[in-house]
């Protein structure tokens, strides 16, 4: 078994390849379309081949202008090789060897996907190629979606959003990482503490797709900061990207307001289609979203090498 990079020559090995496991993967189209735009490119396109036969590939992912791959977007085996997690993890390694920034890989799969054989399958051996590679920073969260005939939360008129500094955003996600639920969060305090883990956050927003202009601070009746409301972008939708409450002013509801005034304001731009993201075990955010009309669409197993690329 060998394992390189692909050459432009390759392209039709890529895109031939057909996944019929009920997991997600990248389709012709979807790479094609995305080789346009530099964010897939030959030299991060992996393949393994037993003789002269391509027997798997792993397409990682960047921003356009990214020296480095931050994600692995999809990993495929032929079913006919025999041990497709050692082959695999080997494939993730090769590639690895040359990236040297920390990536992530998410398993894309429907709810349930534990009770389902064929489902739990290919999640398993994908999932244990990706550990043996050193992917071993597991969180399994759901993803969400919304869309205009999901109906628009009204405004309760409880919170007051208005338009901030910088500055004045970075308080706020100091405060808001207080006692966060999310692993993520929670992983870089322990490693980075308060001040670093709020401005990796925020800088990962600013460098986000989404306008800087959207971003808004909560404030109760009495003008004191209760949250933030940051709707944010990917290449392909605009999404929710970062809400949260101050510690002191959770479990008054205002979370609800939060999630409400970001799909508002998507919804003012005629957006026609929001995503969302959180932990399985943030039960709270999970429920906020509901409550506002989000339609969970899949669960994604996140494995990394590190915290946030």
């Amino acid at each position: 078994m060998s394992y390189r990079p692909t050459v432009p020559a390759d392209l039709d090995l890529v895109t031939s390849w057909i996944v019929t496991e009920p997991v997600g993967w990248i389709s012709a189209g979807r790479y094609l379309a995305d080789l346009a735009e530099n964010m897939y490119r030959p030299e991060w396109t992996w393949i393994a081949e037993a003789g002269d036969r391509v027997v798997g590939r792993a397409l990682w992912w960047g921003p356009r202008d990214s020296a480095h791959p931050v994600a692995l977007d999809c990993l495929d085996m032929d079913p006919t090789v025999g041990d497709r997690a050692a082959i695999a993890a080997e494939l993730i390694q090769a590639a690895l060897a040359g990236f040297p920034q920390p990536v992530q890989y998410a398993i894309k799969a429907a709810g349930g996907w534990r009770d389902d054989p064929a489902t739990s399958s290919a999640v398993g051996w994908r999932r244990a190629a990706a550990h043996a590679a050193g992917l071993t920073r597991e969180v399994e969260r759901l993803q969400f979606e919304w869309a205009p005939a999901d109906g628009v939360p009204p405004a309760k008129g409880v919170l007051r959003f208005a338009e901030a500094s910088d500055e004045e955003f970075l308080t706020v996600f100091r405060r808001i990482a207080e006692g966060s639920l999310d692993a993520q969060t929670r992983a870089s305090l322990t490693a980075k503490g308060v001040d670093a883990t709020a401005r990796e956050e925020m800088d990962f927003y600013l460098g986000a797709p989404g306008k800087r202009q959207w971003w808004r601070i909560a404030y109760t009746p009495e003008g004191e900061v209760a949250g933030m409301a940051i709707p944010s972008a990917t290449p392909y939708n605009v999404n929710v990207g970062y809400l949260g409450v101050v510690p002191e002013f959770r479990g008054c509801g205002y979370v609800d307001e939060v999630l409400g005034e970001i799909t508002r304001i998507d919804a003012a731009n005629g957006e026609p289609r929001v995503t969302a993201t959180t932990d399985v075990g943030n039960a709270p955010m999970a429920a906020a979203f509901r409550r506002a009309g989000y339609r969970n669409t899949e669960i994604r197993i996140n494995l990394s090498n590190d915290l946030r690329p």
